[in-house]
């Protein structure tokens, strides 16, 4: 980096120890948990509005890039520093985690650890629904960026449809607000909506006014067995015709359960072909309600057993098996790429048959799982990187999945955002115009390219890769 960029960033950051420049420092902030290696040239920890002003003016000043990252947890490579630049890093600023009860809303700073925000809402008798898999450890900014969904997005929604305003600095370090505390607003464009999801190419997040709700008193959960995948996919659009609707219907594959028992074992079978984790919530009298309704439905369609957890620990201990999925499938090989193209319910049994015929085409370790009441699925492909061959099948493998999504009527992305994994289908399913048109926001809010470029839109003849070949 030019010295005087990083003598300007010092004069902005008075404290030596959130600017890194160090060789170890750059390469800890070259990746995330997708795939690629692109280390920055100046890594700045801001931890206020003033901060982040100073730093996106001399961004501006010198056209340098400049990308925001939370705790790197990313899966489709949205903070990595593709051209190189300024890392934002905001998981230093923590600052606000304020709860108003009386407004149902939190107030707070882009670091905070997005789980922290649900339990502190918990104390009031309230909640913050989103709850990706990752909300343990990711930060609220990055779940802004990315428009985070996690298994509660059957019910509840993603990250969008609970932000009532943000605070955010402009690519020319202007700072704007968008939205507000309230619920209903209807004023203008809803810039709110459309900074949201825009993973950092539009404006930097750093505050937001979020949207919480009441508590529900309660929560069920079912697990239900199925030797067939299809009738699994058929069981998930009977429940949710049949008057039901979930908090949380995730599904695991044969794959999904054999790694999760090698990996710790918990009694599952796995001689089934698949297993639906259902969660029901509200008032306890309407929860045994509808958890027999459920386990009628899945009989009648043909699963093979239903079991209700009986205590919360036994709750704990089924939902265990869906968090240990992850972790367990890595075993096998070092390498997982983990895909969400995401489908109407109707396709999900289809989407399944694809996703086999796409397994065996190209011989590879393919585990399904994920958020299937809302058609989210996680196709995870295990690989060795250093496998050449491997890999080179594995990049026509995801093209196909997404392929098959949008020829059902799906999306590239359910919950993960497009990053840089994902650019060179943008226009598959956006069409030429629909993806000039979203060009032409960018190039209105960020006409030199300097926020979080490489993201979202592809460059000409862009192609999926995996390898350097």
């Amino acid at each position: 980096m030019h010295a005087e960029i990083e003598k300007e960033i010092r004069q902005v950051i008075n404290n030596k120890r959130r600017v890194l420049t160090n060789e170890a420092d750059l390469a800890s902030y070259s990746y995330d948990a997708s795939f690629g290696v692109f280390p920055p040239d100046v890594v700045v920890q801001p931890t206020s509005t003033n901060e982040v002003v100073g730093i996106v003016k001399v961004a501006n000043k010198h056209k340098t890039p400049i990308y925001p990252r939370g705790k790197g947890t990313s899966l489709s490579g949205g903070p990595l520093p593709v051209h190189g630049g300024i890392v934002l890093d905001f998981s230093k600023w923590t600052d606000t985690l304020i709860i108003e009860p009386d407004d149902l809303v939190a107030i707070v700073s882009p670091g905070v650890i997005t789980a922290d925000i649900n339990k502190m809402a918990n104390k009031f008798g309230l909640m913050y629904p989103p709850d990706p898999s990752s909300s343990h450890v990711s930060t609220i900014g990055g779940n802004l960026s990315e428009n985070a969904g996690g298994p509660r997005g059957l019910k509840y929604g993603v990250t969008k449809d609970y932000v009532l305003g943000l605070e955010v600095v402009t690519a020319d370090g202007e700072v704007i607000q968008t939205g507000g505390r309230t619920v209903k607003n209807v004023t203008g464009y809803d810039l709110t909506k459309l900074i949201v999801g825009s993973e950092g190419t539009l404006g930097i997040i750093t505050k937001a006014i979020l949207q919480l709700i009441p508590k529900p008193q309660s929560t069920g959960t079912l697990m239900v067995l199925f030797d067939d995948l299809f009738i699994a996919g058929k069981a998930i659009s009977s429940i949710l015709t049949g008057g039901i609707l979930p908090s949380k219907l995730e599904i695991m594959d044969q794959a999904s359960v054999v790694a999760v028992e090698q990996f710790d074992p918990l009694g599952l079978p796995t001689d089934i072909e698949a297993l639906l984790l259902i969660e029901l919530d509200g008032h306890p009298a309407a929860i045994e309600a509808e958890a027999k309704r459920v386990k009628e439905i899945c009989l009648e369609i043909g699963a093979i057993k239903v079991k209700t957890a009986e205590t919360k620990e036994e709750e704990a201990e089924l939902w265990k098996a869906r968090k240990l999925v992850s972790p367990a499938i890595v075993r096998k090989k070092p390498t997982k790429i983990s895909e969400d193209a995401t489908v109407p319910r109707s396709r999900i049994p289809e989407m399944f048959q694809r996703l086999k015929e796409i397994r065996d085409k190209y011989n590879i370790d393919l585990v399904v799982f994920g958020h299937a009441g809302d058609g989210n699925l996680h196709p995870n492909i295990i690989a060795d990187k250093r496998n050449i061959e491997e890999m080179k099948r594995v990049e026509k493998a995801v093209e196909e999945i997404f392929k098959a999504a949008l020829e059902m009527g799906g999306t590239l992305s359910g919950e993960h955002g497009i990053g840089m994994m994902k650019t060179p289908f943008m226009e598959m399913e956006l069409g030429t115009t629909g993806l000039y048109m979203m060009k032409r926001i960018k190039e209105a809010w960020d006409p030199h390219n300097l926020l979080n470029p490489g993201k979202m839109f592809p460059d000409p003849g862009q192609r999926f890769a995996l390898t350097n070949e």
